[in-house]
């Protein structure tokens, strides 16, 4: 079906749509793809055989046997009118995603509204220490991969899987992994219950012989599975479940050891090598997960355990003037919460949080969540609203979020240019302090700028 066939991607540098042409280029086909502009991925992709051009190139359709774009690109698109125009096989990148899932005898989906890239990651530590070779798609560079996606055999493909615009209702799952179902997306999913309906149609698309791994601690979680072939395997902290982590412990730099047991039998001792107590949800998914498949016990606590983290992931970037530095890609309100847990959990003096909310809509429809989350830092700086594929005809502004915060917290600023971020942070953070950039926007820039002005 792929060998020898021409396959042109719009907008190649993506994240998924980069591991979809590697994938495609282990199945000897043909790639050819175009980009706005030159980056590490695309030149990767040139060198592994795949011909890129930049900018709009409707000539490359001439050859193309299907066409591939991202829902970024818009309909007046040169190549995807030409694409249009000349009959060709067409394909949005989650649908072709779909399409190639079929080509593997076990498609390990993992999906949640938080967590996703963590848990692919364990879960394909997992397998590659268990020697399962799996080919992993990731949203996010793990370095054990170099990179997000790893080419292996078609007897497993981990793929994170993600439900804005109902993508991951392409995909053939044999089984999965729901986290959390919370509301996020509304530009497009409106309300909390079309998102339960969502993931409950996700959940449906497992087989009889397949496994729903779902959160018993997650209220939503349990409204999404009564209708689904697949055997449950639920986990959790506090309710029942198949999978408990019990005897939870932390150190003064925030990394927990617990033990898990399966159906109140002990069965590994975990320590985990990255910050925060909901990473210890995101462990118990991916083993819940992998010992449906994997035995070895040794290889499940190895492969969590070689977990250090992904790019923009509560991910430490520097030391600045003595201050600790962070990123992390939060952009929702749980998130955040999140992420201010794993900063309680770490010693400092003051908490900053940098805070660059991602879209207006998502900003106008959480602006009271992220007041009131973002409040809880010892100081905040908010910088523009990154706006993604948004206008913004919502009616928000970043002053409405500073306000708010204001009511509770004086120590807030608005500041819409990252180098005077830098400076206002180099004049006001102190020996001891913790920075984290926040969002899921450039704001890491922030971030890296300390780094580079760093003289430790």
């Amino acid at each position: 079906m792929y060998e020898n066939k021409t396959f042109h991607m719009i907008g190649i540098g993506g994240i998924s749509m980069s591991g979809i042409a590697k994938i495609l280029l282990s199945f000897n086909a043909k790639v050819t793809g175009s980009d706005i502009a030159e980056s590490k991925i695309t030149k990767e992709l040139i060198e592994l055989g795949a011909n890129i051009s930049y900018g709009h190139n409707p000539e490359m359709i001439d050859n193309a046997d299907v066409v591939i774009y991202t829902a970024a690109i818009a309909e007046d698109d040169l190549e995807l009118v030409a694409a249009k125009k000349q009959n060709k096989k067409v394909f949005e990148r989650a649908e072709f995603l779909g399409e190639l899932s079929k080509e593997y005898t076990n498609c390990l989906c993992i999906a949640g509204t938080h967590g996703k890239s963590t848990t692919t990651s364990m879960v394909s530590l997992i397998f590659l220490e268990a020697s399962k070779n799996p080919t992993i798609q990731v949203g996010a560079m793990l370095s054990q991969i170099n990179g997000n996606t790893y080419i292996g055999s078609k007897d497993y493909l981990i793929m994170e899987s993600c439900e804005f615009v109902d993508s991951f209702l392409h995909f053939h799952p044999t089984s999965a992994i729901v986290l959390n179902v919370d509301n996020d997306h509304l530009d497009y999913f409106k309300n909390l219950d079309n998102i339960k309906k969502s993931f409950k149609s996700f959940l449906n698309l497992l087989p009889s012989d397949g496994f729903a791994i779902v959160n018993n601690d997650d209220e939503n979680s349990k409204t999404i599975y009564d209708e689904t072939k697949a055997t449950i395997v639920s986990y959790a902290i506090e309710n029942d479940a198949n999978y408990k982590a019990d005897n939870i412990k932390v150190d003064d730099f925030g990394f927990y050891t617990f033990d898990i047991y399966k159906d109140n039998n002990f069965l590994v001792n975990i320590k985990l090598n990255i910050h925060g107590k909901h990473n210890i949800y995101n462990a118990l998914a991916a083993v819940a997960l992998s010992n449906k498949y994997i035995d070895d016990t040794e290889a499940i606590k190895k492969g969590i355990e070689s977990y250090k983290g992904v790019g923009r992931r509560f991910e430490f970037i520097t030391k600045y003037k003595g201050a600790l530095v962070f990123d992390d890609y939060a952009h929702h309100p749980t998130e955040i919460n999140a992420t201010l847990n794993s900063v309680k959990e770490i010693k400092h003096n003051k908490s900053w949080a940098v805070f660059q909310s991602h879209t207006f809509s998502r900003t106008k429809d959480h602006l009271d969540e992220f007041a009131d989350i973002l409040s809880k830092f010892d100081n905040v700086v908010i910088a523009k609203i990154y706006p993604a594929r948004e206008v913004n005809t919502f009616n928000v502004s970043e002053d409405m979020l500073v306000d708010k915060i204001k009511v509770t917290n004086k120590n807030v600023v608005y500041i819409d240019n990252f180098d005077d971020i830098v400076s206002y942070l180099d004049e006001h953070i102190e020996k001891n302090d913790l920075v984290v950039t926040i969002g899921a926007g450039p704001i890491n820039e922030v971030a890296y700028k300390l780094k580079e002005n760093s003289e430790e």
